[in-house]
């Protein structure tokens, strides 16, 4: 459409189609119809009402159109990647490595708090990619705790909550190349380096999984996680009276060998990073540094993944643990189970680009500028609070910190303390808002690899993920007076008043509800 504008450019309504989907996301508990008719707002919007305009624009638009949104070459990239994932997960299944690895799991696991405990670490140790994350972790802890009765809503909030936040502070990780690019050039600043420094103020990331810890150690739940927990211990894992996605049941096999999974694990690990640190140049004589901040994640995660399907291919036909016929007929079983996840990605998508073309980026923008004359210490926290809106309105936390940490690194230009704190607030807001949000990757992953309900999993880490946000915002606020105070950085002060801050909360809170109990 050329130099096409639309009337509302750039306005607060440019945000009004992702607050639709999520509110009738909210409302209604179906996902699919909230981002058909998100989209259809933004498209009307986007057409100033011509309804044919819109829905050309819905389908067609070059940028936002769905058909944009599936022919895009890194969302082709996540698809393929996903659906190679499941095909190993229903490999895994179909061979009975899983339900082997599972019995051998519940010998050394004795209780649901050692359940719980077991899926955040492993989590914490998968840091190359968050939707990776999602999908293994969901498909090894399952039947774990589902064994010690732990919700499905809760498997979905401690996967969700190991997926983004560990990525954002690991510097080997899809997110830290993300970051690293989206560093403006002129800044004379190697994004990678400015990660790194990042990492001690990201606080609502060090705060969840400091949250997460607390919550099962200390035995707290509340919101609407506790009727879900309370039903799982009384053997109703779901609350909604409803399976979703497709339960397969494992197979199990006499001859199971555990490593017929571990093994396709671990190098699908070595595989993804291998993979990403191609796409950067590194054996074209880039330097470790340079190709992971400038790889491409998506294509390395198909490469690792199908280059670990091949091998995965030979093991089993060398060890005789599937048939040639049963190996094939995995394939299309993976793209089965992951239809209703990516349906509900590409929807989102969509979503996404539809609020693009309204000009959400440069509404925000003029929103930043706007606090920034008079209120210098205060903005650590304003960028957190922004960066969480917008990450939430729009599903996407990269969207964010690459509309974001240019406006930042413009407004602090001359004061390296502020702008390393600030780029810290903006990636730990897109963190939360992502956490947060039912249209985002991440969320809708952690709900396809738990196989818990999608608007459960929402609804139910809301208050988590409040509450950490809440920390965090606070932290900032300290962090930002002390760093124009003294000039110098604050994360030896602010992080860990805000980690035990996080604790502080949850004790009361257990403290209250014992209370009420009482009475």
């Amino acid at each position: 459409m050329g130099d096409y504008v639309p009337a509302l450019y750039a306005s607060v309504f440019s945000l009004l189609p992702p607050l639709v989907a999520i509110l009738m996301a909210l409302i209604t508990k179906e996902v699919y119809s909230s981002l058909i008719l998100g989209v259809a707002v933004g498209s009307m919007l986007y057409a100033n009402g011509n309804v044919l305009t819109a829905f050309n624009t819905m389908f067609f638009h070059e940028e936002g159109g769905l058909v944009s949104a599936i022919s895009n070459s890194s969302h082709v990239c996540i698809l393929i990647f996903v659906v190679i994932l499941w095909t190993l997960i229903a490999l895994m299944n179909k061979s009975g490595s899983a339900a082997a690895f599972g019995k051998h799991a519940l010998k050394r696991v004795k209780s649901r708090e050692g359940a719980q405990i077991a899926t955040i670490l492993m989590g914490l140790i998968i840091f190359v990619d968050d939707g990776f994350n999602c999908l293994t972790v969901g498909s090894v802890m399952r039947p774990i705790t589902d064994r010690y009765k732990v919700s499905r809503a809760k498997l979905a909030y401690i996967i969700d909550s190991t997926a983004a936040p560990i990525c954002i502070i690991a510097p080997i990780s899809s997110w830290a190349a993300a970051v690293s690019y989206s560093v403006p050039e002129s800044m004379n600043i190697n994004g990678f380096e400015m990660f790194i420094k990042t990492i001690p103020y990201n606080l609502y990331a060090l705060c969840t999984i400091v949250m997460l810890f607390g919550i099962v150690l200390m035995k707290v739940d509340y919101g609407p996680m506790k009727l879900h927990e309370d039903n799982a211990k009384n053997g109703d894992l779901f609350t909604s009276g409803e399976i979703p996605y497709d339960e397969n049941e494992k197979v199990e096999r006499e001859d199971a060998k555990i490593s017929n999974l571990v093994i396709p694990i671990v190098l699908l690990i070595i595989s993804c990073i291998v993979g990403m640190l191609y796409t950067g140049g590194f054996f074209e004589g880039e330097s470790f540094r340079d190709a992971f901040a400038n790889t491409d994640s998506a294509k390395g995660m198909v490469m690792g993944s199908a280059f670990t399907l091949i091998v995965t291919f030979i093991m089993y036909m060398a060890r005789k643990a599937l048939k040639f016929k049963e190996f094939m007929a995995c394939l299309p079983s993976g793209f089965r189970t992951v239809c209703d996840p990516m349906l509900i990605l590409i929807l989102a998508w969509n979503l996404s680009g539809i609020t693009g073309l309204l000009g959400a980026d440069v509404f925000i923008h003029d929103i930043v500028n706007s606090f920034a004359a008079g209120l210098t210490m205060l903005l650590p926290a304003i960028i957190f609070v922004i960066s969480v809106f917008l990450a939430f309105s729009t599903g996407t936390s990269w969207g964010t910190f690459s509309i974001l940490i240019p406006i930042v690194c413009a407004v602090f230009s001359d004061n390296y303390n502020m702008l390393v704190l600030s780029i810290a607030a903006c990636l730990s807001g897109a963190v939360c808002g992502d956490h947060c949000s039912p249209i985002s990757d991440t969320t809708i992953m952690s709900s396809a690899g738990a196989k818990s309900n999608h608007v459960n999993h929402t609804t139910t880490q809301l208050p988590y993920a409040l509450t950490t946000a809440a920390v965090s915002c606070v932290g900032y606020l300290i962090a930002g007076i002390i760093c124009i105070a003294t000039g110098s950085g604050a994360s030896i002060v602010a992080t860990p008043i805000a980690l035990l801050l996080v604790l502080a909360v949850l004790y009361v809170i257990k403290k209250r509800r014992k209370e009420v109990v009482n009475d």
